[in-house]
């Protein structure tokens, strides 16, 4: 809650908006299509030929805006988008600066717009490359009959998007597996768009091959990649799960650690367990062909259920009403106890103090006598004398 008036007031740090990322995979470490490749290369050209264009030829003085360098990194997941992000930042030897959605998005109306603006203020202040990994989530088509606050909210937060496209002089990457999704008008704002594909058998085997060191890890002599990258036409995010998984099934074979090799069986086994993976988090309510419940039999069930809650709420306010009044009972018979030990301490205490004033007033007499007996003594012996 402190984190959130914070918000309000100040706005969220910069530092917990964005993640700072020292690229230590460059170009050589990615395998693509020869297509892609080629994409990528004209996107760093760009980069590279940017002063040139807008210095130079003296664009920058007839455009004022649109000066930055937008990229779209589209494709399937696993396709080496994130990878790429980082090795063109490695290339340009700039920071990678990732942003955090769960920071970015704020409870305070306003305040996400407002992250969005501090991101590339800060991009802009560390010559950083700024990137949207998963950008479809803050980038997605704007809504046009808005209903709620959190409709115009949304809307808002790309409009302001949309702006800092067109004033950021520096480098923003988005990268998302739903293209589809996003406002249209990114299209115009963002110069490039690269389109990630799957890879071919040609280019699976190297991945299956670059995802091992070359000395150190133990690969036994039946190992065949061309027959892995054959068998199974997987993005290269998959082949990496598959292989780490093989990795772990090799260390759980029985004898000493030092004669442990991976196997064939271990990666097809892995494969096989990435693609059970895929199944199950492909699962419906419903099996492939099976037809939908009819709308007349699930508006039956829903009234149904609707009489059986109002019946269940009805039960729950009598219960609640015979509970207040034994409450309300209770209650009273426990004043009138109160009243009854209450007026039992006053009489006690009346009591008590009448006996207290009765005594000191028998002791003040006993005094008063005591004083005239030996007043009265003295003077008879006065008069002896």
């Amino acid at each position: 809650m402190a984190d959130s008036i914070r918000d309000l007031f100040f706005g969220a740090p910069t530092r917990e908006l964005l993640e700072a990322v020292d690229p230590q995979r460059s170009f050589d470490d990615v395998v693509l299509p020869e297509r892609t490749l080629r994409a990528l290369n004209h996107a760093l050209a760009l980069v590279r030929k940017h002063d040139l264009i807008f210095r130079q030829w003296g664009l920058a003085e007839r455009h004022t805006s649109g000066l930055g360098l937008a990229f779209h990194f589209a494709g399937a997941p696993g396709t080496g988008k994130t990878i790429c992000a980082e090795a063109l930042a490695y290339t340009l030897n700039r920071k990678l600066l990732v942003v955090r959605y769960a920071e970015l998005e704020s409870r305070w109306v306003g305040q996400t717009a407002k992250h969005v603006a501090s991101v590339f203020r800060s991009a802009e202040r560390q010559d950083a490359v700024l990137f949207f990994d998963e950008a479809d989530a803050i980038a997605g088509r704007r809504f046009t009959s808005m209903q709620a606050a959190v409709d115009r909210e949304a809307n808002s937060v790309v409009n302001v998007l949309l702006h800092e496209l067109e004033t950021f002089p520096g480098i923003v990457i988005f990268a998302t597996n739903l293209a589809a999704n996003m406002d249209p008008a990114f299209e115009r704002r963002i110069r490039t768009h690269i389109l990630f594909e799957m890879p071919n058998v040609d280019e699976r085997e190297r991945i299956w091959r670059v995802q091992l060191h070359p000395h150190k890890t133990p690969l036994a002599e039946d190992v065949d990649f061309r027959a892995l990258a054959e068998a199974y036409p997987r993005s290269g995010g998959d082949i990496k799960n598959a292989v780490l998984k093989a990795a772990q099934i090799a260390t759980t074979e029985p004898g000493p650690d030092a004669g442990k090799q991976i196997h064939q069986r271990h990666f097809v086994q892995g494969m096989e367990e990435v693609i059970a993976g895929t199944s199950v988090m492909a699962q419906s309510l419903f099996e492939d062909g099976a037809a939908l419940p009819p709308l007349a039999a699930f508006v039956e069930e829903m009234s149904e259920g609707q009489e059986a809650l109002r019946a269940e709420l009805a039960l729950a306010a009598e219960r609640l009403e015979a509970l207040e009044r034994r409450q309300a009972g209770s209650l009273q018979k426990l004043e009138v106890k109160l009243d009854e030990r209450q007026t039992a301490v006053a009489e006690a205490a009346a009591a008590e103090v009448a006996a207290a004033r009765a005594r000191a007033r028998g002791l003040w007499a006993a005094v008063i006598v005591s004083v005239c007996l030996a007043a009265a003594a003295l003077a008879i012996a006065l008069l002896r004398s």
